[in-house]
């Protein structure tokens, strides 16, 4: 045991000091691979508040059926159900002529002029069904059924429903715009990981040609593959670690610069105050994400390098 954790700690103080001998190839290395691992921060941060964008969207966002006056009740309770069994919705309400009423008299309660003129023309606003989606990207599922004959018979000719013009383009673009922005998100993951993962190969593959006369020697010696390999992967681990605290400060002060400096609460889709609020509640799970993004990065390649050419330099 004790000649194992002998080895472990060679291996390891072996690793670190060919780190700082290698120094400028680390740098190009790292460089990159901080490029990557902040990519995956802002990535992991962007879709935690996009996700949430989305939430107070659903919230605030509903589907105004509105019917017409000759609709009976049991006609009405079928559309209800049918569209409370789909589970893209979260909720049904009805609001009759009378509620419709009350308020839009509440809204426009300032404008005496037009409350007289509706209390002399009666009611002509329409009941209707409210649907409340779960989420904005899934109402085209909800859409099938508005535009199944049987209902299009229930709706009000001239209202129709909220689902339209508009309020409808609006409502697509914003499920539009956050589902390309996951996906750029995770397409730039994939891309820079490979790229990191490239460069640390290539690093690796130079530290072994530069130190092929080292290695012979140690092989003669009688060293194992592994106590030979341990130090390239030990360097590697250290590169990932360092990248991926970097990272982690790069988008602290990205948050710090855009909340104090910039003054900045939104970017488009982007909240970057509850970004801001996610990340520093969120530290240490995603500094532990960072740190093992960044050693799975430089273990792996780091591994595959040493495998394709350690023994084919040392020959």
């Amino acid at each position: 045991m004790k000649r194992k954790y002998l080895t472990f700690v060679r291996i390891v103080h072996t690793g670190i000091a060919n780190f700082f001998r290698n120094a400028s190839l680390a740098v190009a290395a790292m460089a990159v691979m901080v490029v990557t691992l902040t990519i995956v921060l802002f990535s992991v941060d962007t879709s935690a508040t996009l996700n949430h964008t989305i939430a107070q969207f659903a919230d605030k966002i509903n589907i105004s059926i509105y019917l017409n006056d000759n609709v009976a009740a049991a006609q009405r309770n079928a559309l209800m159900q049918s569209l409370r069994c789909l589970p893209q919705v979260k909720g049904v309400s009805y609001v009759s002529k009378d509620q419709a009423l009350a308020t839009y008299k509440a809204a426009n309660a300032s404008n005496k002029n037009l409350l007289v003129a509706i209390n002399e023309t009666g009611n002509p606003l329409p009941a209707s069904i409210e649907v409340d989606p779960v989420d904005p990207s899934k109402i085209d599922q909800i859409q099938q059924i508005l535009d199944l004959p049987a209902t299009k018979t229930l709706e009000d000719p001239q209202a129709g429903t909220s689902y339209s013009g508009n309020r409808k383009q609006a409502i697509d673009s914003i499920a539009r715009a956050a589902s390309i922005l996951k996906r750029v998100g995770v397409a730039a993951v994939i891309i820079f990981a490979a790229v990191s993962m490239l460069i640390i190969f290539n690093t690796i593959q130079m530290a072994i040609f530069n130190r092929r006369d080292e290695i012979t020697i140690m092989r003669l010696l009688g060293a194992s593959t592994s106590f030979i390999r341990g130090p390239f992967v030990v360097e590697s681990i250290l590169y990932g670690v360092i990248s991926a605290l970097v990272s982690v400060g790069i988008l602290d002060v990205l948050f710090v610069v855009a909340s104090n400096a910039l003054q900045a609460s939104s970017l488009g889709l982007l909240d970057i105050s509850y970004a801001s609020s996610y990340f520093y509640n969120h530290f240490f799970l995603l500094l532990t994400l960072q740190l093992a993004t960044g050693i799975v990065i430089g273990a792996v390649s780091s591994t595959i390098a040493t495998r394709r050419y350690l023994k084919f330099k040392i020959k």
